[in-house]
């Protein structure tokens, strides 16, 4: 399993609000995408995947009108 610290962003979509949540963990396992499959817990999300140039992961997940960013960098 890989190990990776995982930065989660809540983005705030209020127009005149450009402030956001910040929580920052380290977890392991194999792959991050389904990682994220699990933690949204099944429910109907889109996200786009990218891959930086430093090699960590980012996620931009929407689900439930919320807009939220998770950055894998690998440990």
């Amino acid at each position: 399993m890989k190990q990776y610290e995982v930065i989660r962003e809540i983005i705030n979509q209020c127009p005149l609000n450009h402030s956001r949540d910040q929580f920052f963990e380290e977890i392991q396992c194999e792959d991050p995408e389904i990682y994220i499959r699990e933690r949204c817990g099944g429910r109907k999300e889109t996200y786009e995947k990218s891959i930086q140039k430093d090699g960590s992961i980012v996620f931009d997940v929407y689900f439930s009108g919320m807009h939220q960013r998770y950055t894998f960098s690998e440990i």
